[in-house]
């Protein structure tokens, strides 16, 4: 049994994006769970195990699995036929695994940061600036659609969500990327899901 708990209009909107790319909604279950939000609406939800009251968190016959970047590569390579996901011993694993971490690694303490008004040199010097991040993307899509070249991935799918939730930054490479995600049958499926169960 595999179960995704889910808050609607949160980070993991983009699992259940994940989840129709992969073909796999009738075979992981989404528990709709409430969440503490940004501006102190909803709260932590006895129903949810997620050790911190978070989301997502994907529960795998009793095994979780937590972190958007984890899950992602998780559910790529438990549905592998739907070609989200990189095999191992194929070339392109080490770049996408390395796009999936350089995520949650950069991206996000990085937009986080900019979005709630924190700015520090040391911050900066540790994890790269917005600029930094938008030309490492901007350089990986010069003269191709996708992160990993004319195939998306689900590399694409993580990567993409921020400008989704955020707005485009601008640059007409990124925003082009941006658009081609957020016009997948997943994104779209996901938005409409969120709209039918409405946050907490």
């Amino acid at each position: 049994m595999i179960t995704l708990f889910h808050s609607p209009r949160s980070r993991s909107t983009r699992i259940v994006a994940l989840l129709q790319e992969l073909d796999a909604l009738e075979a992981v279950g989404i528990e709709i769970v409430s969440i503490p939000r940004m501006d102190g609406s909803g709260g932590r939800d006895p129903r949810n195990p997620h050790p911190d009251g978070k989301v997502p968190l994907l529960v795998h016959d009793g095994v979780q699995v937590w972190e958007s970047s984890a899950i992602i590569a998780y559910l790529a390579d438990l549905f592998p036929q739907a070609g989200l996901g990189i095999p191992a011993g194929d070339p392109l694993r080490g770049p996408y695994l390395s796009w999936l971490a350089w995520y949650a690694g950069v991206v996000e303490p990085v937009l986080t940061l900019k979005a709630v008004g924190v700015d520090h040199p040391a911050l900066a010097r540790t994890f790269r600036t917005e600029a930094e991040i938008e030309a490492r993307l901007s350089e990986a899509l010069t003269d191709r659609p996708y992160l990993l070249g004319d195939r998306f991935t689900a590399a694409d799918l993580l990567l993409h969500s921020p400008y989704a939730w955020f707005g485009k930054p601008g640059r007409p490479v990124i925003d082009a990327w941006v658009e081609r995600c957020m016009d997948r049958p997943g994104a779209r499926f996901a938005a409409e899901f969120d709209a039918r169960h409405p946050a907490d």
